[in-house]
C-alpha cells in the first residue's frame, strides 16, 4: 500500500475511534484513567475507566449475571462469519478484576463469536464496577438490547428488584418502561413451569400468558394452555375462555374445536410430567388404534445436548 494511502486509512480509523468515544461519553481530559494495580480495590472499581483498549480474549471471562439463558449456535456462527470479514464494529464492555483478568459487562455474544472467528484480541471499553453495579448494568444492557424471551425479561426484572434493591417504579425508570409493564412481566413468574416453558419456546405468546395469569386454578391454567397449543387458539379466543372461567362457567374441552385426537387424563398428565422433566413442551399424539408418537422439540444444538444428557442419565 502506498505511504499516502496508508496514512489516510490510519487517520480515518482514528476518527472512527473518536466518534465511538464521543457516543459513549468518553472524555479523557475530564476523567483521568485510574492506575490499576494487581488487585483492584473497591474504590477503583467504583470509578468509570474511560479507556478503549484491545484485550486478549483469553483474559476475559463471561458475565455471571448474564440474563440470556441460551445462545443460538446458528446466530453465533453468522456473527463470527461477519467478524472475520468486517472485524468488531462495536467494542464490548468489561470491568477489570486484576492486571490480566477482565469480566464482561455487555457483549457476550460478540466475545463468543470472536472466539469462533479465531480472534486473539477484541476491542473493549474498560469500566469500574462493584458486583451490584455489574449486575444492574448487565441486566439493563441486555433487557434493552438483546432479543430476550418474556420469561428471561421477567427473571431479569425480578433480579433487579431483589438484588439491586429497586422498587417497581425505579426499575421502570431505569429500563424505560411503565410500572404496569414491569408488573405484567413479573406476574408471568406466577405461571406453572409447563406454561413458562411454552412461553420461552414460543409455543404461546405474551398475550396468551397474560390472559392465563388471571386464572386462579393451576389445573385450569394447564387445561387452557393445552387447548391453546393443540388448537392454535388466538389471544382473543383465549381471553374469552378465561373470561368465561372467571365468570364461573365450566370449562369444557368440547367448547373448542379440536384438530387432533384428544388425550385422555393419563396421557395429558404424562405429557405434562415429561415436559417438566425435559424442560421443553413434549407433545404426545395418540391415535385411536393405540399407536402414536412422542415429539421432543429443541431450540438449539446446546438445547439438544442438554436433552441428550438427561436421556443418558436414565
Amino acid at each position: 500500500m502506498p505511504e499516502k494511502q496508508e496514512k489516510k486509512t490510519l487517520k480515518r480509523r482514528n476518527t472512527l475511534g473518536k466518534g465511538l468515544g464521543a457516543l459513549l461519553g468518553e472524555n479523557k481530559s475530564e476523567t483521568p484513567t485510574p492506575e490499576v494495580t494487581e488487585n483492584v480495590t473497591p474504590e477503583v472499581q467504583q470509578q468509570v475507566v474511560e479507556k478503549l483498549d484491545e484485550i486478549a480474549i483469553s483474559e476475559i471471562e463471561r458475565n455471571p449475571y448474564q440474563p440470556r439463558l441460551e445462545f443460538s449456535d446458528e446466530a453465533l456462527k453468522e456473527l463470527a462469519d461477519s467478524i472475520r470479514v468486517q472485524g468488531i464494529i462495536q467494542p464490548i464492555t468489561v470491568r477489570k478484576l486484576t492486571e490480566k483478568q477482565y469480566q464482561i459487562i455487555s457483549g457476550e455474544r460478540r466475545w463468543r463469536a470472536s472466539q469462533m472467528a479465531g480472534l486473539e484480541k477484541i476491542p473493549a471499553y474498560i469500566r469500574g464496577a462493584n458486583d451490584t453495579q455489574m449486575l444492574e448494568m448487565a441486566l439493563i444492557e441486555n433487557i434493552q438490547r438483546a432479543d430476550l424471551n418474556p420469561i428471561e425479561i421477567s427473571i431479569s426484572y425480578q433480579r433487579l428488584i431483589a438484588e439491586c434493591d429497586l422498587k417497581q417504579e425505579e426499575l421502570g425508570d431505569r429500563v424505560g418502561k411503565k410500572r404496569s409493564t414491569v408488573a405484567n412481566y413479573l406476574r408471568l413468574l406466577k405461571l406453572p413451569p409447563e406454561i413458562q416453558t411454552g412461553l420461552r419456546n414460543n409455543m404461546i405468546s405474551m398475550g396468551h400468558a397474560r390472559a392465563l395469569v388471571n386464572v386462579n386454578s393451576i389445573e385450569v391454567q394447564l387445561m387452557i394452555f393445552d387447548m391453546i397449543v393443540k388448537n392454535e387458539l388466538s389471544v382473543r379466543k383465549t381471553e374469552n375462555l378465561v373470561r368465561d372461567v372467571i365468570q364461573g362457567k365450566d370449562l369444557k374441552k368440547g367448547d373448542v374445536k379440536t384438530k387432533n385426537q384428544p388425550l385422555d387424563f393419563e396421557f395429558s398428565r404424562l405429557q405434562r410430567d415429561l415436559s417438566t422433566h425435559f424442560g421443553t413442551q413434549i407433545k404426545i399424539n395418540n391415535a385411536t388404534d393405540g399407536k402414536g408418537e412422542i415429539k421432543i422439540p429443541y431450540q438449539s444444538v446446546e438445547d439438544l445436548n442438554r436433552i441428550l444428557d438427561i436421556l443418558k442419565t436414565h
